[in-house]
């Protein structure tokens, strides 16, 4: 049985009004610390609608059994994820077949050596068999402005950081 699917109504047009953010979407995903009361050696992320609910568990590279996904999987995946609909969204609007289109993100977790804390390197390749790279390249380019994800990495994001009462 083939499921069927609706593509988003989001444009790269300029349809939107206002002078500040205004939120299309947002989720909630609480992480708790499980039996170490640590959420990347044996936590659970569950987002608020249950859709997601899984165990975070260090990889073996980082001291962890690697039983579990772990941050930075779920990273590369969200950014893969957005990447590759922010360039299918592109190549639609230029009437090109993204079917073929798959997005592979490389997410490294280091140490900064200015301040020894931790930072991530991303690394994105777009494989688009079937088209010529003179097209595929400034759609890609498009796509890295387009893409929340790829802004973030480029810009940064306003982040809050509280206690809750």
């Amino acid at each position: 049985m083939t499921e069927h699917f609706r593509l988003p109504d989001l444009s790269t047009d300029k349809d939107f009004d206002g002078d500040s953010f205004s939120a299309i979407y947002t989720t909630t995903v609480t992480v708790r610390g499980g039996v170490t009361a640590h959420g990347r050696a044996s936590g659970r992320a569950r987002s608020d609608d249950g859709v997601l609910d899984l165990n975070l568990r260090m990889p073996a590279e980082l001291g962890g059994d690697g039983s579990g996904t772990n941050p930075e999987q779920l990273f590369a995946a969200s950014f893969a994820a957005c990447f590759h609909g922010a360039l299918s969204l592109i190549a639609r609007q230029e009437a090109l077949d993204p079917t073929t289109i798959a997005v592979e993100a490389t997410v490294a977790f280091g140490r900064d050596p200015g301040d020894g804390g931790y930072l991530l390197r991303v690394d994105l390749v777009v494989r688009w068999p079937g088209v010529a790279p003179e097209v595929a390249g400034p759609l890609i380019e498009k796509a890295d402005s387009l893409c929340p994800y790829a802004r973030m990495a480029w810009e940064g994001t306003p982040t809050t950081v509280s206690l809750a009462p």
